[in-house]
């Protein structure tokens, strides 16, 4: 072998060599067709890269799964907490710190994946040299409209996270090592900017064999949250009303798709495998991220829809009355993890004045009863009524369960010996009934309660939920309903921070003692990471503070 390596240096420096003699041998294009270069000469391959694009925006989810960013949203918040009874994970304080892996694996995601990729796009896409390529100037406004939306929405879930971050609107030939942080504002206004041209050049529908692709709609309903957070108020009424007038979409009101003979009801049929993209009749979805099973690009073993995974309960671990293990994986189930834990304020309390009449409380939407799946068990088929004192940990392995998560769990982990835990359900980033709750909180923050009432009532007439009056109408209502309605959909700590809500609401409803006495004021926005910090060493990027 080492005979072998040196035969392998020797042959590389005598190429090296010969090639020296070359007057193309310091030519910088380089010729492998894969590269960027190589790639972006012709309006195929652009759309070609931009399946990558894609990918990283999807990788949101499943990038990250052991560093737990997805479902952090979720955790440490009035909706849920971590499951496990680990003091570190469910204490602001240990939680997030500058070195923790998912502040410093996001803000890498963000930069080197989701920024890289749009900035090289929309950079490539205007070199006069390219004008050629174009079957029209709509066609490539269209793709650098799908660039700037992604860069946008990255951008404000930055905004979101860490306050103000450093922009970066094009690529770099050379290290840089001098950024600086901007505003959370002037984040923000920056990402409107990008919005308002992908409203403008973004197609109003794609065909089915592009199901995926960023339409108009998506620009217009990010486009009203960031307004709502600009504080332009007018403008977020209208984007939103550029998305429900448009005649192209519509909350669902009869049953649909897949599972639509089977017992069930039309919120429920919003979440079967299936019936995410418009093909299947659902004409409320506007953004969804694209899962297949086992292909490349799509799901492997160690990625895929992971809600289910982490949503729900670690029912496995489950003993019976006698002690003996009552619960076996099951496919109907899944298999849950039991990261993320559910509180009282969302399992009991807000469903207590509708209980009986709001379908998203419905046996279809809430699994509150198990049974036991171990054949083996003296309790088998029974009722799980717990808790029992040999569970491993109650928090984590017996709640109800959200069945908007559940769906196809297809093939075994490569041990071949348990599930994966994930899905290849497709999944909703944005659909109509957050476009109506936007737009209900646009039009409360500008004074008008009465039209915020109209709107969320059209979200609770299709859950069958009694009607409230502009008397009910506040911010914590708000929150309530997008509760009720986007549970494991929304990124709620996101949503918490935007509205003002963060550390307020996770002291008064987390079930975590810990995190109602350790979350501060400054928790509101995440650390930048230190090795940012660290390798910024021509100018001092700020740290939040706190931290």
């Amino acid at each position: 072998m080492k005979r072998y390596n040196k035969l392998a240096v020797l042959a590389l420096v005598v190429s090296m060599f010969n090639a020296s003699c070359s007057k193309d041998f310091l030519d910088e294009v380089p010729p492998a067709s894969f590269s960027t270069v190589g790639v972006l000469t012709s309006e195929a391959g652009f759309n070609n890269y931009m399946t990558a694009l894609h990918q990283s925006a999807r990788d949101e989810m499943t990038a990250r799964d052991a560093s737990t960013y997805f479902y952090i949203m979720q955790n440490g918040t009035d909706v849920a907490s971590f499951g496990n009874v680990s003091a570190t994970s469910n204490n602001y304080l240990t939680l997030l710190t500058p070195t923790a892996s998912a502040v410093t694996q996001v803000w890498d995601w963000a930069y080197k994946e989701m920024l890289l990729r749009a900035n090289t796009i929309i950079v490539y896409a205007q070199k006069p040299e390219l004008n050629d390529i174009w079957s029209s100037e709509s066609a490539r406004n269209a793709i650098i409209a799908e660039a700037k939306f992604f860069r946008a929405y990255t951008y404000n879930m930055l905004a979101n996270l860490y306050g103000g971050v450093p922009i970066v609107d094009t690529i770099y030939h050379s290290p840089k090592n001098d950024f600086v942080r901007a505003t959370r504002e002037e984040v923000l206004d920056f990402a409107r900017q990008d919005l308002e041209y992908a409203s403008q050049w973004l197609p109003a529908t794609v065909v089915k064999e592009k199901e995926g692709r960023i339409v108009k709609a998506a620009a217009d309903h990010l486009l009203s949250e960031v307004y709502i957070s600009l504080n332009q108020f007018d403008k977020a009424i209208t984007a939103a009303n550029n998305v429900i007038n448009s005649g192209l979409y519509q909350l669902m009101t009869t049953r649909f798709g897949s599972e639509k003979n089977l017992p069930g009801d039309v919120f429920s049929d919003l979440f079967r495998d299936g019936n995410q993209n418009r093909s299947s009749g659902n004409l409320e979805s506007i953004y969804v991220w694209q899962f297949e099973d086992m292909t490349p690009g799509g799901q492997g073993a160690s990625n895929g829809n992971n809600r289910l995974r982490n949503w729900g309960p670690w029912y496995e671990r489950l003993r019976d009355p006698a002690g003996q293990s009552g619960m076996v994986v099951v496919d109907s189930l899944g298999r849950g993890t039991g990261q993320v834990r559910p509180t009282p304020y969302f399992l009991y309390q807000i469903w207590q004045s509708d209980w009986d009449n709001d379908m998203r409380n419905s046996r279809f939407n809430i699994r509150r009863e198990f049974r036991f799946t171990n054949p083996a068990s003296a309790y088998f088929g029974q009722v799980v009524t717990g808790p029992y004192t040999a569970e491993v940990d109650t928090m984590q392995n017996f709640y109800p369960q959200i069945r908007k998560i559940e769906g196809n769990i297809g093939t075994l982990t490569n041990t071949g010996t348990a599930w994966s835990g994930r899905t290849y359900q497709d999944f909703m980033v944005f659909r109509l009934a957050e476009t109506y709750l936007l737009r209900a909180e646009a039009h409360f923050r500008n004074g008008s309660p009465d039209l915020a009432a109209l709107d969320i009532n059209k979200v609770r007439e299709r859950a069958n939920a009694t009607p409230i009056t502009a008397a009910d109408v506040s911010i914590d209502y708000i929150l309530d309903e997008r509760a009720r309605e986007l549970i494991t959909e929304e990124p709620r700590r996101r949503t918490l921070v935007r509205m003002g809500k963060l550390v307020e609401r996770a002291r008064t409803y987390s079930i975590r003692a810990v995190t109602r006495t350790s979350i501060a004021e400054f928790h509101r926005w995440w650390p930048i990471p230190q090795t940012a910090i660290d390798a910024n060493t021509g100018r001092v990027l700020e740290q939040n503070p706190g931290y």
